[in-house]
């Protein structure tokens, strides 16, 4: 048994959880992006561009995220592509993420009465300065409560990237653990680790929807 004193336990999961973090950031933004080209296919007024956005969509929220990392990591060598493991947890989660963002921001799009496009239509703007300038800035503002929401699931969501081998919090804790042999203090340093990046972000999530019900 190696001999690891309190801090350096710490110490070194700390060091790990800006793994986490980093990656959690990762996969937000880049699941913000995809989602929004998701979220334009998903409104649009052709059916068979709807119908490519609902599959994407049902595909990655029907299918567990550790059978979707597996695919990323395993399945893309097969196919001549090497990856590492950021990347494959990098873009499994951004994948992820946008068929979760896409589906979020929907609601909040569905939600705007029809008078608001009539209204842009009435001042003479195409579908895309509608978009722009009247129908999304609104749909966000509904959505931001349960967008904050999905983070924290992200978030959690990352201890699976341990799985194909990504140093991030959960698999420097395994390794700590097979160490030290003292389970509770280490997984009780993740789980107080994940609470203090998660914790903030409920609240404010809490605040929002707060917000947005005294309207």
């Amino acid at each position: 048994m190696i001999e690891f004193t309190f801090w350096d336990i710490v110490r070194n999961l700390l060091l790990a959880a800006r793994w986490t973090v980093l990656l959690s950031l990762a996969a937000f933004i880049g699941g913000a992006l995809v989602g929004l080209v998701v979220l334009f296919f998903r409104i649009a007024k052709n059916n068979w561009v709807k119908r490519i956005a609902s599959g994407y969509i049902a595909l990655f929220q029907g299918t567990p995220l550790l059978m979707q990392l597996f695919l990323m990591f395993f399945g893309l060598p097969m196919l001549g592509l090497r990856i590492e493991p950021w990347t494959a947890a990098a873009l499994g989660l951004t994948f992820f993420a946008s068929a979760y963002l896409a589906e979020i921001w929907r609601s909040g799009v569905d939600a705007l009465p029809r008078g608001q496009w009539d209204a842009g239509a009435s001042l003479g703007l195409h579908y895309l300065q509608e978009l722009r300038l009247i129908i999304l800035p609104q749909a966000f503002a509904i959505t931001r409560a349960p967008t904050v929401g999905f983070l924290v699931q992200l978030i959690k969501s990352t201890a699976l990237t341990s799985i194909i081998g990504f140093e991030e919090l959960v698999r420097t804790s395994n390794a700590i653990n097979n160490a030290t042999f003292e389970p509770f203090k280490v997984y009780g340093l993740v789980a107080l680790i994940f609470f203090v990046m998660c914790f903030p972000l409920t609240q404010y999530a809490r605040r929002l929807e707060q917000r947005a019900g005294a309207r």
